[in-house]
């Protein structure tokens, strides 16, 4: 059965037993998980990674079907859960457990995913997307938090928190977290002081940064390295993501040039490319030619070994050249 995320708290929750909640937006699903259902099983929670269960199925089941005197209800929450657990969770359906709530953790599940698709088919277990919040609700967690407090602060020092969120509430209440120890018996508080008490939520992934260069966004590229404390290591994960997502792009573009359709080229693209994504891959199409694309794979590759042969300036001679090519013409 499928639910909206906001629809768990009207449900009779001790009529369900299997629960599949996926989706990056960690924080909403620990606010979900700790407000519905911990409260519920104090000193009865077990929690689990999908790995140990599936190396050790049949000590889980004892596990879970067993019931002592002290311990005859279990919350079991199973985190990093992927497609492999279906048929476990499937056979442990089957044996009907009593007074046992479970709850998969995961994170984000394509349409096609058995796991999501046998939670959405069958009626009485229940799935829940749990997408990133947008910056309407960001805005109004942060303004009730400094409401609370009693604390004036401007819109301008929001938008930085909303920035340094990036979409989840966990990361912006962990910041709200430093700003609540900082600012006891304050009344005010200014930018200076939030730059410096919150961080960046997490590094930007090599994703985030090569899709922002190859879009042409060099405000954004620019943004990512500063914020980032990229390793040596990180500067070879990088430049092979870019040649991964340089050969992406030539493939999409003899898709266009097949259906003289830019969006119709990235919606039949296959494997699909997520919703999301879709604008950036866009922008990316629209900002190259695909001469220049496959030059850009060659010039990559030498710059692989170019920073394989002058690691100690590696991070400079890469920083280099992503921002370079994000520059527009």
């Amino acid at each position: 059965m499928i639910l909206k995320s906001f629809e768990i708290s009207k449900l009779k929750l001790n009529q369900h037993n299997f629960f599949l909640f996926y989706g990056d937006n960690e924080g909403l699903k620990e606010e979900t998980i700790k407000n519905l259902f911990e409260k519920n099983y104090l000193g009865k929670i077990h929690r689990y990674e999908e790995k140990e269960i599936l190396d050790n199925k049949n000590d889980f089941f004892n596990g879970v079907l067993t019931k002592s005197f002290f311990d005859d209800e279990k919350l079991i929450i199973i985190n990093r859960t992927t497609d492999k657990i279906k048929e476990t969770i499937e056979s442990l359906i089957e044996k009907n457990p009593q007074d046992i709530q479970i709850i998969l953790n995961s994170k984000n599940l394509e349409k096609k995913s058995i796991l999501r698709k046998f939670f959405e088919k069958e009626k009485e277990v229940i799935c829940a997307a749990f997408y990133e919040d947008n910056n309407q609700t960001l805005n109004s967690i942060i303004s009730q938090f400094f409401r609370n407090k009693k604390i004036s602060i401007s819109q301008q020092l929001i938008n930085i928190l909303i920035e340094r969120s990036r979409g989840d509430r966990k990361n912006l209440n962990n910041e709200l977290a430093k700003i609540e120890s900082f600012s006891l018996n304050k009344k005010n508080i200014n930018l200076q002081e939030i730059i410096k008490l919150t961080n960046l939520a997490d590094n930007y992934s090599a994703s985030e940064l090569i899709d922002h260069s190859l879009a042409k966004n060099t405000r954004k590229t620019v943004t990512i390295l500063n914020e980032n404390n990229f390793s040596d290591e990180d500067s070879i994960i990088i430049i092979r993501t870019l040649l991964a997502k340089l050969k992406r792009l030539i493939k999409i573009y003899e898709l266009v040039d097949e259906k003289n359709n830019i969006d119709q080229a990235v919606s039949s693209f296959k494997p699909p490319i997520f919703w999301k994504d879709k604008p950036l891959v866009k922008q990316q199409i629209r900002s190259w030619e695909k001469d220049k694309l496959k030059i850009l794979i060659y010039k990559s590759n030498e710059i692989e070994l170019l920073i394989k042969k002058n690691a100690s300036v590696g991070e400079n001679i890469l920083s280099d050249f992503i921002i370079n090519n994000s520059k527009k013409n």
